[in-house]
């Protein structure tokens, strides 16, 4: 198997590289991206985005196919995923403030084009969990968003990220809060 479902792969003795570059190329020309400045992160750092801008309003549909464009990469791209679903929370109200950062994905992209995602053979498998949380990231509600993802061996198996349901006073009283839920 060379190709599926947009993935390229390429399998060798090192292992099998799983990417979508054609797709992320088709991506740039798409939205005018070819010949830009590339940037290090997908998001500016501390950058906050709201639905309640009053920024000029862009058209809906080339936003949605942009963020949609965006999420689709995220399969082999998981540096993406925070980023494009941040984006993703603001289809039904995007300005030129959202447009410019899904823009600014798009110049990540390119700079990282050769990024792919490595199964190699592990003779010790070994399970191990990432978390992160970002503390009050959405002003529109003050919400937290977590994330985590699990590997096993050289490869990702789960991953997750999403806004929390209750704003946090600390983490100890979300911690607390969840387990008496529970």
């Amino acid at each position: 198997m060379t190709y599926f479902l947009g993935m390229e792969v390429n399998q060798s003795e090192h292992g099998i590289f799983i990417s979508q570059h054609a797709f992320a190329l088709k991506i740039l020309d798409k939205f005018c991206i070819t010949n830009c400045k590339t940037v290090s992160t997908p998001l500016a750092q501390g950058e906050k985005l709201t639905s309640f801008g009053s920024q000029e309003r862009v058209d809906e549909k080339e936003y949605r196919s942009l963020v949609g464009c965006l999420l689709y990469l995220i399969a082999t791209r998981p540096d993406l995923m925070h980023a494009a679903s941040l984006l993703s929370r603001f289809i039904h109200c995007c300005d030129t403030t959202h447009f410019k950062a899904a823009k600014r994905i798009l110049k990540y992209v390119k700079r990282t084009l050769k990024l792919e995602v490595m199964f190699k053979k592990e003779n010790k498998l070994r399970l191990i969990g990432y978390s992160a949380s970002d503390w009050a990231g959405s002003l529109d509600d003050i919400k937290s968003t977590f994330g985590y993802f699990f590997t096993l061996g050289s490869g990702v198996f789960y991953r997750s990220s999403k806004k929390q349901q209750t704003v946090a006073q600390s983490t100890v009283k979300q911690s607390t809060l969840q387990l008496q839920q529970q």
